[in-house]
């Protein structure tokens, strides 16, 4: 199947999931019905624990051991090149369950899934399960929900009407928070500009805040935050900033105004029980992030509480709870967003 078609089916099935139609299920069950027993879980990392996007699976895994549901181990900092090798390693050790993200890794991690049928994947992806890998599930953080709120809260304090905006690479994943966050600052300021950027990494924090920089030059006076360094360029020049996935406002004081967590728990929750029922399949977990599954929020305001616009915070709690109703559904939009 083509790139184009896994698009494609992945975007119609994402808006029939956002209507509450259910997931997506293949044949092939693999897990260990019956068992009371921790479940083993390992996880495979590209980028360091810390870094945002991967913190939060890390967290969800902690907060699972924590309640004695699993073992975990994980590897981190894990080169494209490598991913494979480790990917058989976990698989041959006897672990039960192994998650991680295979963004650049797709057709060799999906290769991995087939030579170990009895072994169960949850892993971050841009495209669908597919037929060939009935155990081979599929998240990612679709948290755009929290997104549009933050971005109701950005255009009530942009006084400039230009906010810039920094992401890793223009991949879905970026995309749609990008694009979710617009839109809700067009619900506040509708004529305000946009100034978009992609340094090329997942971690590179020195590129994030020069390229910070550069747009805050141009008159931006506040920042999304999407990588790690663009509120440090904001705290320098004395502007506000919008974070993503994870809250830095104790980093971030007077800085950052509100965040759009992700909350991997109820993904990792639901896949580890489906293990243990013996039901894992080839599921897209994404809608797990939805906010109606409690799989993103807005960060309380924190520091800034008081200094948001009362209008604007009446228009998030009608906005949310017409959310978690389904009443309202924010956007998918995954193409690549551009300055305007």
């Amino acid at each position: 199947m083509s790139n184009n078609t896994f698009a494609t089916t992945r975007r119609q099935l994402l808006k029939t999931s956002a209507a509450g139609v259910t997931l997506l299920a293949m044949p092939g069950l693999v897990g260990k019905a019956g068992a009371q027993e921790k479940l083993k879980v390992a996880a495979i990392y590209t980028v360091p624990v810390e870094q945002q996007w991967v913190s939060r699976i890390h967290k969800a895994a902690n907060a699972a051991v924590e309640r004695g549901d699993i073992e975990y181990v994980f590897s981190e900092n894990t080169s494209n090149s490598d991913y494979e090798r480790v990917m058989r390693e976990y698989s041959e050790a006897g672990h039960d369950l192994i998650i991680g993200e295979v963004f650049a890794v797709e057709d060799a991690a999906r290769q991995v899934a087939r030579d170990y049928p009895d072994k169960a994947y949850l892993m971050g992806s841009s495209f669908l399960p597919m037929d060939d890998t009935p155990n081979f599930a599929v998240f990612d953080n679709y948290i755009q929900d929290a997104s549009y709120l933050s971005g109701i809260i950005a255009g009530s304090m942009t006084k400039s009407k230009n906010i810039g905006m920094v992401g890793g690479f223009p991949i879905p994943e970026v995309n749609r928070l990008m694009h979710a966050f617009m839109a809700g600052v067009r619900e506040k300021a509708p004529d305000t500009t946009f100034q978009v950027a992609f340094i090329g990494s997942w971690f590179d924090p020195p590129k994030a805040k020069e390229t910070a920089f550069a747009q805050i030059d141009a008159g931006a006076d506040i920042m999304y935050a999407e990588r790690f360094g663009v509120s440090d360029a904001a705290k320098e020049r004395d502007i506000l900033a919008i974070g993503n996935v994870i809250d830095t406002q104790t980093d971030y004081p007077n800085t950052v105004v509100a965040s759009a967590l992700w909350h991997f728990e109820p993904t990792l929750d639901a896949a580890i029980a489906k293990v243990k029922a013996g039901e894992f399949k080839a599921d897209n977990y994404g809608v797990y992030s939805f906010m109606k599954e409690g799989g993103c929020t807005l960060a309380p305001l924190g520091t800034f509480e008081g200094k948001v616009p009362q209008d604007a915070l009446d228009l998030v709690a009608e906005k949310e709870t017409a959310i978690k109703s389904g009443g309202y559904i924010v956007e998918i939009n995954d193409e690549e967003p551009k300055s305007s």
